[in-house]
């Protein structure tokens, strides 16, 4: 179903039971999987690929030129996932030359109103950003984390798995997977304990998890000494994959609790 009103140039690609409501524009570049909805007013431009079942609210604007100085107009592309939720005036940007050339998005997520998702991102599955949450350039964001409501994210800051971002934070340091992060410059609190049982971890299993995080970020030595250490007789695949985390390479610093 196509409103008259919609604009959808030659090329597009629209896949079976898509609903493209008054005033979107599609442009030639776009493909839309089965079940797509655009509410209206929402513009999708540049190579951009829109998953099964993915629905865009009013005046969201994705895959349009990235926010970047740099940029000279070079062919870049933009891939989102199935069912995911988008709602008011998101702003979803294609990659960058410098970046790879590729912003991913994968299934399931939420992005509330107002939320911007920068070039060259990898958002995983099952994210939630909060109203007016941004993710600046080359951003990581692991499957299941949650950013809060006006929380900005440093350009090449990678947000774990399972990891909660306070509202109104300012990140600008990496934060490890399941991590608890609050603060306008926030420092780490602990673990994402509801998001652990939400995931349905036994209290044993968040008990190990607690005495992992508390070796990990204390005692003597640098922080990556211990996770080298550690890593070695470490079983829990959870914390295995924080300690895999924190000695992988990255451009930023990490978040770290506050010093007593």
């Amino acid at each position: 179903m196509i409103h008259p009103g919609a604009i959808v140039e030659d090329g597009a690609e629209i896949g079976a039971g898509c609903r493209i409501g008054p005033f979107c524009h599609i442009g030639p570049g776009v493909r839309l999987g089965a079940g797509v909805r655009l509410h209206s007013h929402v513009v999708v431009a540049g190579d951009t690929e829109i998953g099964a079942g993915t629905e865009i609210w009013p005046f969201a604007s994705v895959g349009s030129q990235p926010q970047d100085l740099k940029f000279a107009g070079e062919r870049t592309r933009l891939r989102i996932g199935a069912r995911n939720m988008i709602r008011e005036s998101v702003s979803i940007n294609p990659g960058t030359a410098g970046g790879g050339g590729l912003t991913e998005i994968g299934d399931d997520n939420l992005f509330m109103l107002g939320t911007h998702v920068g070039h060259d991102c990898r958002v995983g599955n099952g994210v939630v950003l909060a109203n007016h949450a941004s993710l600046a350039g080359h951003v990581e964001v692991g499957d299941g984390a949650i950013i809060g409501g006006l929380a900005g994210v440093h350009q090449f800051v990678r947000i774990g798995e399972g990891a909660i971002i306070g509202a109104l934070s300012m990140v600008v340091a990496d934060v490890i997977p399941y991590g608890s992060v609050m603060g306008e410059r926030p420092k780490l609190a602990g673990l994402n304990l509801i998001g652990l049982k939400r995931r349905g971890l036994a209290r044993a299993e968040i008990s190990a998890l607690r005495a992992g995080f508390k070796a990990l970020f204390s005692g003597e030595g640098s922080l990556r000494a211990r996770a080298e250490s550690l890593l070695e007789a470490e079983e829990d695949p959870r914390m295995r994959q924080i300690l895999e985390f924190v000695l992988s390479d990255s451009e930023r610093s990490f978040c770290t609790p506050k010093a007593k």
